[in-house]
């Protein structure tokens, strides 16, 4: 499935969580040193939150 992180496009597999496109991008370090991540509407989301195909989700 197609998902964009910060507006860069990867792929994943279905099933797999933002954590997973989090270390995809090499950005976990940064949610570690405090940054937190949200979906495309603002809300809040946990590393264990679901994804589907077209999801965005940003690291601020």
């Amino acid at each position: 499935m197609k998902v964009y992180v910060n507006n860069q496009e990867i792929q994943l597999l279905p099933g797999m969580t933002v954590k997973h496109a989090l270390v995809h991008c090499k950005l976990l370090q940064e949610i570690e040193s405090g940054k937190r991540v949200y979906d495309e509407w603002g809300n809040e989301v946990g590393l264990s939150g679901a994804l589907w195909d077209g999801a965005r989700i940003y690291v601020r």
